[in-house]
């Protein structure tokens, strides 16, 4: 039990960093320009044209560092500090969720396998704090209530696993599309490709700290039913 508390506690300090890290790179590169002066409207609009791909909608979502691409809509949903500004990090940010609009075009596998779990990820999250809490209560007397827990939130971590290609493949579009596209230049390629690293690094981070709680509920399962 020790075991599974310390890896929980090591992996959300790290999140908390790397959350407060990822916050820090947004507020600076948002004060460095793009050469061309172009809004995170104007990069989604170009890498798309370029791209072939004019099926897709680009809006602007309430929220801070709410970018999204909806698979389902076709919609290209970029925050309104990301939408209508012209900054490295708002272009990276915008080139990014157009990275996942190409990989809906190029049917990329991992993505469409993403698309499929939504559906039982939003039944998983919708059930399974219910059933872990039912089953570390009674995991003595009733501990299918947790070993279904365990099963649906080993949906849950799948669905972060799985998310790790999608947005590391993304972002390794973009940066490609904004050095050829001249969006960026040798001074701020690598500011964009900070900016979508320490990003990555969330998922990253979010799915091993999935892991660890999924195997810490294993560990409580495994101890309830030896008694």
């Amino acid at each position: 039990m020790l075991i599974g508390y310390v890896i929980f506690g090591v992996v959300a300090l790290i999140s908390w960093l790397i959350q407060r890290s990822l916050k820090s790179k947004f507020e600076r590169y948002s004060k460095i320009r793009v050469p061309n002066g172009m809004t995170g409207k104007g990069v989604a609009e170009k890498m798309l044209r370029d791209n072939g791909i004019f099926d897709v909608t680009i809006i602007s979502t309430t929220g801070h560092l709410t970018d999204h691409y909806n698979p389902v809509t076709k919609t290209v949903n970029l925050s309104e500090n990301v939408y209508g500004s012209s900054s490295v990090a708002t272009a990276a940010i915008a080139a990014h969720e157009c990275g996942h609009a190409v990989q809906h075009a190029l049917a990329y596998a991992p993505l469409k396998m993403r698309t499929a779990l939504v559906p039982m990820v939003s039944f998983a999250s919708n059930w399974m704090q219910w059933l872990l809490l039912a089953g570390i209560i009674f995991v003595n007397s009733f501990p299918q209530l947790l070993l279904a827990g365990i099963v649906l939130f080993a949906v849950t971590t799948l669905f972060s696993f799985v998310t790790l290609p999608v947005e590391i493949d993304a972002s390794s579009r973009a940066l490609v599309w904004l050095n050829g596209a001249g969006i960026t230049n040798y001074d701020t390629h690598d500011q964009a490709k900070d900016a979508l690293k320490t990003a990555a690094y969330t998922y990253v981070i979010a799915a091993l700290g999935s892991l660890a709680t999924l195997v810490y509920y294993i560990m409580i399962f495994m101890g309830g039913s030896r008694r």
